[in-house]
């Protein structure tokens, strides 16, 4: 589910909302769009469970990363009361709070909106 679903589509709505050379509303729209009906499912889910799969487990590692980047892809958590109960419990794991500090300090020196370069090895690449 998140292979196929969270992570493409929050993928793209962070590139269409940040990173995208021109705003094309539809894109920006439908992806904002589709990760909405995402965390939709993943509250739903998380209404009559602690977390995704019942116990913690990789299904909760995988999604953490994009989840936890809900305000970079035009969310409103409160719109999610479970999702957002299960966002801090995940996060406060001090397995997962040591996760998310590796290589913080490199991260926090690059504001990818605005370094060209990365965006042109990132963005735009084509096959031979």
């Amino acid at each position: 589910w998140q292979v196929g679903g969270l992570g493409p589509m929050a993928g793209q709505a962070h590139h269409f909302r940040l990173y995208a050379p021109e705003k094309i509303p539809y894109a920006v729209s439908r992806y904002t769009n589709e990760v909405h009906r995402l965390y939709g499912v993943m509250n739903t889910r998380l209404k009559d469970n602690e977390y995704l799969a019942g116990d913690y487990s990789i299904a909760d590692i995988a999604c953490i990363g994009w989840a936890k980047l809900w305000e970079r892809q035009g969310q409103d958590i409160s719109e999610f009361p479970h999702f957002q109960r299960w966002l801090e419990a995940v996060k406060a794991r001090p397995a997962v709070q040591r996760g998310l500090m590796v290589n913080a300090e490199e991260r926090a020196k690059h504001d990818l909106s605005k370094d060209k370069a990365a965006q042109g090895v990132l963005f735009g690449q084509r096959a031979r």
